[in-house]
């Protein structure tokens, strides 16, 4: 027997003509139901087209999107634009009442055929996302991250197939982004719901994701589990797009004594551990960089630079020398 895929785009390709975004190539795509998919890339590598695409936002000039076997309208088609089933949330928190109760701005989503059935979903949503404690505060007043939350519940209340993210994480300050994955991945397990996230910084859904897109120039050019992207990347990009790596052409790695035959290696900076020594001609600290709870360290010999994580504090100083171990590097033909 078949099996219809969930969400699958069969051949299609968006251009701008005239301007210098990149759009996107000729595409074939199958999602999954009940995961997390993150679309990662460089800016302009056509992440949020192809987003738009999948939500019927945009209609592709070839090809066509399949949910559940039925083609998704574009905004030629359909009065108001996006598929009836999925939901999304961008940058921007343009729909909310800035002037309502956050309780109020979710359940206005809802049908007030059944009051009690209202209010309790609405409730149940904000205590997922962590806002209850806001719930009778006016809009206006809530911190840009508080919004993107409430951006999320007033999407997910109305139980949609799939939520679709655009860069939602921008206006969410690093101490409280972990929080917003985790109960996005806590929503997804126990209510099966399917997440489509793009994001300008790829090192962040690698604990969220269940699978990641690697977009280059409008071209899906590899994916994977992010565990198996990161540790065995097929491209030189990918490394690139999901660690502060460092990139050395085969003459500098000759130069430094690491001997290969690949015309690129790349080494993460976990993969190095150091050592002080009184040897000439060896790695001297240039810069350290205090990361929180590590620090990165700037190392430099014979014009070229490496970078290192260290999480010894206090145990080397700028213009130290330093021995490495090199414990791993990959390497690119």
């Amino acid at each position: 027997m078949v099996t219809t895929p969930f969400l699958q785009a069969i051949s299609i390709s968006k251009k701008y003509p005239g301007t210098q975004v990149s759009g996107l190539k000729t595409t074939d795509l199958t999602i999954d139901q009940g995961k997390i998919t993150a679309i990662i890339g460089e800016s302009g590598s056509g992440k949020s087209t192809l987003l738009k695409l999948l939500y019927g936002l945009l209609s592709p000039d070839t090809g066509e999107v399949r949910f559940k076997g039925v083609r998704v309208w574009g905004p030629g088609e359909k009065l108001i634009p996006g598929h009836d089933s999925m939901k999304m949330v961008g940058q921007q928190s343009d729909d909310l009442n800035l002037y309502a109760k956050v309780k109020d701005n979710v359940a206005i989503m809802l049908p007030s055929t059944d009051l009690k059935a209202k209010q309790e979903k609405t409730e149940k949503i904000m205590e997922q996302l962590k806002i209850t404690r806001l719930a009778d505060k006016q809009v206006a007043n809530l911190s840009g991250g508080e919004k993107q939350r409430l951006a999320i519940a007033r999407a997910i209340v109305v139980s949609p197939d799939i939520l679709l993210l655009d860069e939602p994480f921008n206006q969410v300050d690093t101490s409280f982004r972990e929080g917003l994955q985790r109960d996005i991945r806590q929503i997804v397990k126990d209510t099966g719901l399917t997440v489509i996230i793009v994001s300008h910084d790829p090192a962040e859904v690698l604990s969220m994701a269940d699978e990641l897109l690697v977009l280059k120039d409008g071209e899906i050019v590899e994916r994977g589990a992010p565990r198996t992207l990161y540790q065995k990347p097929q491209f030189l990009y990918t490394a690139q797009l999901l660690t502060n790596c460092t990139v050395l052409t085969h003459d500098e790695a000759k130069k430094v004594g690491i001997k290969t035959r690949a015309e690129h290696i790349v080494i993460y900076p976990e993969w190095i551990k150091t050592a002080k020594t009184w040897t000439d001609n060896d790695w001297v600290i240039k810069q350290i960089l205090f990361k929180g709870c590590y620090e990165d360290l700037v190392l430099e010999n014979k014009g070229i630079s490496i970078r290192v994580l260290n999480d010894q504090f206090g145990k080397h100083n700028e213009g130290d020398k330093i021995n490495l171990a090199l414990l791993n590097w990959l390497e690119f033909y």
